[in-house]
């Protein structure tokens, strides 16, 4: 197979777990280097606790130089999403053949970046953020564990090993027929749609006031 770049971005709190069955595979199984990059040259920490600092930050990289950037989920996507330096970084990959593989709340990174612009998703995140998010476009949001779609794959948090096994197989890596096997499970509309109580729908509310400031949640 030719060489190829990948990466990981990453910023607060974002979630090592959802992403390590595919980093994973990339690296021990199929010994590939992954670029980990982030606004800062500094250690980022992971939901998990653990402290990473990134190879390069965005200014030093360019999206179109990487085959597949990864974005792992975050149990708090306000500080990426209102990180212009990091969402830049995104919209300067919209015209590049690079993939874009988003799990768990990381697909509003993209809807702002305008990278699922036109294109069926799935994500992880509370519906009620498409509220104050006017670039989340809720009708070609699709209730699924994993979505491809053009140069991008979503997934929800959930499926982890489906999303690395669909990424995997877009990048043309034999993975097998029975790639860390599932149950089976079927799972409703329902099951897949995400709702926060009425108290931390406030709670979000109000943190989103503090972050927002003179912004636009369009921008």
């Amino acid at each position: 197979m030719e060489d190829k770049k990948y990466a990981v971005l990453i910023y607060p709190e974002f979630s090592l777990q959802e992403i390590t069955a595919l980093t994973s595979c990339l690296s021990v199984w199929f010994g590939e280097k992954i670029d980990v990059i982030a606004s800062e040259k500094k250690p980022y920490q992971s939901e998990e606790g653990f402290r990473i600092i990134p190879h390069r930050t965005v200014e030093e990289a360019e999206a179109s130089d990487y085959a597949c950037i990864i974005l792992p989920g975050t149990i708090n996507p306000l500080p990426a999403l209102f990180d212009e330096r990091l969402i830049d970084f995104l919209r300067s990959g919209r015209r590049a053949d690079t993939l874009f593989a988003a799990i768990s709340s990381a697909p509003i990174l993209l809807a702002k970046a305008g990278l699922l612009d036109g294109r069926d998703f799935t994500a992880g995140f509370f519906m009620q953020m498409a509220k104050v998010c006017p670039f989340v476009d809720v009708s070609h949001f699709v209730h699924r564990p994993v979505v491809e779609s053009g140069n991008v794959i979503t997934g929800i948090g959930m499926f982890f090993r489906e999303f690395a096994q669909q990424v995997l197989t877009r990048l043309g890596y034999d993975v097998g027929s029975s790639f860390m096997e599932t149950s089976g499970q079927r799972y409703s509309e329902e099951d897949l749609t995400f709702y926060w109580t009425e108290e931390e729908y406030k709670e979000f509310l109000e943190e989103w006031k503090e972050y927002a400031g003179q912004a636009s949640p369009a921008e």
